[in-house]
């Protein structure tokens, strides 16, 4: 066995199974069980344990650990991968990542068609047409890789995944229309990722445009341009005609300079799935934009729920590489299922570790969900002295109302908890609403407004907290109250069952029953129930008897037939709902 003073050290990955750390250590499986068992962890010589858990142990044992996968470390803003494992001299500088974000209609894609066609020789004329969702360009000799993504929704939706693969936005504002409602929405979204905002300002070619509104506009919403005195740059181009096309890259490259893009090229690969899509003849290929690390054609992947080995790589242009490295983008063929927008890339040293690694990513995805937060959890946080900053959205039916609720919440901040504002707008709650509610752990107030369908799943699928008021000074309150650390979780009404009224009988003393067929979920002799008659409530109560055929009971479930009194009603009529319900 290892001596504590050696002080060996062992690269792990995210998941180990028992034995096969054991082995790395060089100690028997029984003596690292044991060790385990002093941490409170239970396991069997062939189960897997987390990287956290494998850490703990085997420092107890006398070794340093080092990560061999991912970086444990979270960094705010832009995805700059250089985790501690790492030495300044592993790192080379990196092409940037760059999303264009803007309002339908106003130039997204003719800007990208324009940068792809300026970078076409005569070679690749060909090759070119190659879509991926991704592509690298090159000016003045430097790679730039460009997400063609549909919008900031898909923007977002990876951020809400746990990926950040956007190091600049470019913002597209057409001179003729300004800022819309869709520019604000990418604004916020950009914003709330933290990542540096390049304007690029369009259709400047059409007569009688006016730059210098759009400024104006920008500046209303917090975006201050450089001549002005801010931080932000601004370009002037026409996509159509091709102007100013290579200011805008140049000036991606100055924020890219700034920020000081790097990445370790020697290390196992980390990426993002920028799409994905079936292909008949070579099954599921995977658009992915590689962060740090060279993927090669043969290592063994895991990409979120699936995994699988890399069969053949395929660049921007069409043509099979055999290695990929830091920023850029490919096509990649191995996958055994189709992986979802964002999810991460993770090569590892073999099969098995990929099997075991599922089995993480499965519960990591569990906890990204169980981050959603609700009002009561800040409320709770705040208490324990956990929590600082409050993200909202909010959503209203008219825009006069926006202004007169933010200005009413923002004098609740405090120095101790404060509120932030991730988005505001006018009309219903959408599905990009809430996947930026997701990605920011933000809390959606709707003011006079309800969620579209696809909103309303997606919040229940993601667990978003979507407040609804009609009055101004509830919102207020609870919001006030959860600063304070004062809010409860409200009641809520949880519906048991439901039976239909098929017969009603009378039993003497003016005592009816009704004869009841349980539809779904189940009756109990203790129930509170509503008697529903054409889906209005006729009467509220509590189950006085319950019988099947002549014997009391205790309870009935759905598909059986039971007699149900209830006490202080007798009006039964056939078709009547009797919904068994409780609050908590």
């Amino acid at each position: 066995m290892t001596t504590k003073e050696s002080k060996k050290t062992l690269q792990i990955p995210s998941a180990i199974v028992v034995h096969q750390l054991a082995q790395m250590m060089d100690v028997s499986a029984i003596e690292l069980i044991k060790q385990l068992m002093r941490n409170g962890v239970m396991v069997t010589i062939n189960q897997a344990i987390d990287y956290d858990t494998a850490t703990r142990a085997a420092k107890d044992m006398g070794f340093e650990i080092k990560p061999l996968i991912e970086s444990r470390g979270k960094r705010p803003g832009p995805l700059i991968v250089a985790d501690e494992t790492e030495e300044a001299s592993q790192l080379v500088s990196r092409a940037p990542v760059v999303t264009i974000l803007g309002h339908v209609d106003h130039g997204k894609t003719t800007i990208l068609d324009a940068i792809r066609k300026s970078n076409v020789t005569a070679t690749e004329v060909g090759g070119i047409t190659q879509h991926i969702g991704a592509y690298q360009a090159e000016y003045n000799g430097q790679p730039i890789t460009f997400l063609d993504t549909p919008g900031h929704e898909a923007f977002t939706a990876m951020r809400a995944r746990g990926a950040q693969a956007t190091d600049i936005a470019v913002l597209v504002v057409a001179a003729d229309d300004g800022v819309m409602p869709q520019t604000i929405e990418a604004i916020n979204h950009a914003k709330a990722a933290g990542v540096p905002i390049v304007v690029a300002i369009n259709k400047m070619d059409k007569p009688g445009v006016d730059a210098e509104r759009v400024k104006r506009q920008l500046a209303e919403q917090s975006l201050l341009i450089e001549e002005w005195g801010g931080d932000v740059i601004c370009v002037s181009i026409s996509a159509k005609e091709k102007t100013g096309i290579d200011d805008l890259l140049e000036n991606i490259l100055v924020v890219s300079e700034v920020a000081e893009l790097k990445a370790n090229p020697s290390r196992p690969a980390i990426g993002v799935v920028v799409e994905a899509r079936l292909d008949k003849s070579k099954g599921p290929l995977v658009t992915a934009l590689v962060q740090t690390g060279t993927l090669r054609v043969g290592d063994y992947l895991v990409v979120g729920d699936t995994r699988g080995r890399v069969k053949a790589l395929i660049n921007d242009k069409g043509r099979r590489i055999k290695q990929a490295g830091p920023s850029t983008p490919v096509e990649v063929l191995g996958l055994e299922r189709l992986p979802a927008s964002g999810d991460t890339l993770t090569v590892v040293p073999s099969e098995q570790i990929s099997r075991e690694m599922l089995t993480q990513r499965l519960k990591e995805v569990e906890t990204r969900v169980s981050r959603a937060l609700s009002l009561e959890d800040v409320a709770s946080q705040i208490q324990a002295g956990e929590f600082e900053e409050l993200n909202l959205i909010i959503k209203t039916d008219v825009h006069g109302s926006i202004d007169a609720l933010q200005s009413s919440l923002e004098r609740l901040s405090t120095e101790k908890t404060k509120i932030r504002f991730v988005h505001t707008g006018a009309g219903s709650i959408t599905e990009s609403d809430v996947l930026l509610a997701t990605a920011s752990r933000a809390v959606i107030i709707g003011f006079n407004t309800r969620p579209e369908p696809g909103a309303k799943h997606l919040a229940e699928q993601q667990r978003i907290d979507i407040r609804f008021y009609d009055i101004i000074y509830n919102a207020i309150d609870d919001v006030q109250k959860a600063l304070q650390g004062l809010l409860q979780r409200p009641l809520q009404d949880v519906v048991e069952g439901h039976a239909e009224v098929r017969a009603v009988f009378s039993v003497g003393k003016g005592t009816k029953i009704a004869g009841s067929y349980v539809k779904d979920g189940r009756i109990t002799r203790s129930s509170l129930v509503r008697v529903l008659r054409k889906g209005v409530v006729v009467f509220e109560g509590v189950v006085s008897s319950l019988k099947h055929f002549k014997d009391d009971v205790r309870e009935m479930t759905a598909g059986y037939e039971c007699g149900i009194g209830v006490q202080g009603f007798t009006n039964f009529q056939e078709g009547d709902i009797v919904e068994a319900h409780h609050t908590e």
